[in-house]
């Protein structure tokens, strides 16, 4: 009998965990079931369990996916030691989040509907509270990084604590996110002017971050 490849492996769970993503996005965590995420995957019972034991395994799964995409936008950010202002590194994640989340391409959904799902669900889950944990404090580091090189610019006041300015920073997108999902009316272009108005721009000379 053939060995099964490891593409073939990953390629069989990312169709799991969309199958999942989707009735998660449309139905909740506690209104879908196992056999509900069968029967949307076309799988076999046995196939899914082979990936995945629990409704649990794949709640965590699929916040990973939704958690976990954001290295790739603070690491062309952070480049060759840029020194992006709060404005352009808010203006690039929450554009991100718009481009990527709110379609998520390898999911299908609206993976901002699963992220607030996620909040709820880490207040009861130790495990997923713990992952929820682990990611928030590392994109709360990125945006403390970028205040420590912009006060290190002079951009921002010498007394500012830049741990405090990062989860300031992560707070609005954060705040994006729930708007658009709760706040009727809530559009990424008019956020996106809010946080303009809002916060100072790049000083003149200043070294911009990356396109």
């Amino acid at each position: 009998m053939p060995r099964v490849s490891e593409q073939y492996r990953a390629h069989r769970r990312a169709e799991i965990v969309a199958a999942s993503a989707r009735l998660f996005a449309s139905n909740g965590f506690h209104a879908t079931s196992m056999a509900d995420i069968i029967g949307e995957s076309g799988l076999s019972a046995g196939a899914v369990y082979r990936y995945f034991a629990s409704k649990e395994d794949l709640i965590v799964a699929v916040a990973e996916t939704a958690l976990g995409a954001a290295d790739e936008v603070f690491g062309d950010l952070l480049a060759d030691g840029a020194t992006p202002s709060p404005q352009q590194a808010l203006t690039t994640v929450v554009t991100a989040i718009a481009d990527r989340v709110l379609d998520n391409p390898e999911m299908g959904v609206d993976v901002s509907r699963i992220m607030v799902q996620v909040w709820a669900e880490a207040l009861r889950s130790d495990r997923l509270a713990a992952r929820v944990d682990e990611v928030y404090q590392r994109l709360r580091d990125y945006f403390a990084e970028i205040a420590r090189r912009g006060q290190q610019a002079g951009n921002l006041p010498a007394g500012a604590h830049p741990e405090q300015v990062g989860a300031t920073m992560l707070s609005l997108v954060q705040g994006y996110v729930l708007q658009r999902l709760l706040v009727s009316g809530t559009d990424t272009d008019g956020y996106l002017a809010g946080l303009t108005a809002l916060l100072p721009a790049e000083p003149a000379g200043r070294r911009q971050a990356p396109a």
